[in-house]
């Protein structure tokens, strides 16, 4: 078994709790914006949801430098612990206790992630893959993104729309991390090299689009519906470009995959069970 970046894990986890600080406020923020007012010109007077923004920004700083110390396929699950962060967050927010039930799935979810990091021992992939391996990955994934807006455009019940809206913004959260990891590569090239590059430009499409379906799914309906789909919908995306196109792979052969399929089932479906109870309190 191969050594696990713990540089880049720390800076994962420090991302993770920017990230919940960041949910928390947003989400009460969005909430509080009626269907028949402008989401982006309420929130640009909201307080609370710059103050996210800001949260958001940090993590992102703190989540690039974890890829780039490390794999995709590290840094994503690491990130779904932003709902363990979160916990305690939203329950001084709301006033009320965070209860057994909870903290149980918290515990599980940490334990899950821990066996996928030790016994998945994911690997290093190539970030330089030419646009030639990214092409049908990509067209894919947009293509189901763009399938999800646009069934959320027509007339079917909050909760759908909201399930729909949070899944297609997931999915862009999760390109724009695959994309991250080579753009930060970029840097050290100069700014020329930086700004002619397709990767730059698709990764602040990518962020700036999946944040917008992000804000509007908290608006249009239910958290319990929206939270969820943000939550899996990214770390999915993300490991499937990093398998796909950045040739990532986990080291874990016969038994030892088998726990860690088993570990990530435990991670998704703890992550869902987790963001549905913070959304609903």
């Amino acid at each position: 078994m191969g050594d696990l970046p713990v540089a880049s894990i720390v800076c994962a986890f420090g991302a993770a709790l920017l990230f919940a600080i960041a949910a928390v406020a947003q989400q009460t923020a969005a909430a509080n914006v009626r269907e028949d007012q402008s989401l982006v010109r309420e929130l640009a007077r909201s307080p609370r949801w710059w103050a996210g923004l800001v949260g958001d920004g940090g993590g992102y700083v703190l989540q690039a430098v974890a890829l780039a110390l490390g794999s995709v396929l590290v840094v994503q699950p690491i990130l779904v612990t932003a709902l363990v962060f979160a916990l305690p967050l939203s329950a001084r927010f709301s006033h009320r206790a965070v209860g057994a039930r909870n903290w149980s799935l918290a515990a599980a979810l940490c334990v899950a992630l821990a066996v996928f990091l030790v016994i998945g021992n994911p690997t290093e992939g190539d970030g330089g893959a030419p646009f030639s391996d990214w092409a049908l990955p990509l067209a894919i994934l947009l293509a189901i993104v763009t399938a999800a807006a646009l069934l959320a455009s027509r007339r079917i019940d909050p909760g759908r729309r909201a399930l729909l809206l949070g899944t297609a913004g997931g999915l862009l959260f999760g390109l724009a991390a695959a994309l991250t990891q080579y753009v930060t590569g970029l840097l050290g090239h100069g700014l020329a090299h930086l700004l002619t590059s397709w990767q730059t430009w698709a990764l602040v499409a990518s962020g700036a689009v999946g944040l917008y379906l992000q804000q509007r799914a908290y608006q249009v309906g239910p958290l319990t519906a929206s939270l969820p789909a943000v939550t899996v919908g990214e770390p999915i995306a993300a490991a499937y470009i990093g398998m796909t196109v950045l040739d990532e792979r986990l080291r874990a052969v016969g038994g030892g995959l088998l726990v860690t399929i088993a570990a990530v089932v435990v991670m998704c479906v703890t992550a869902v069970a987790l963001s549905r109870s913070e959304a609903v309190g």
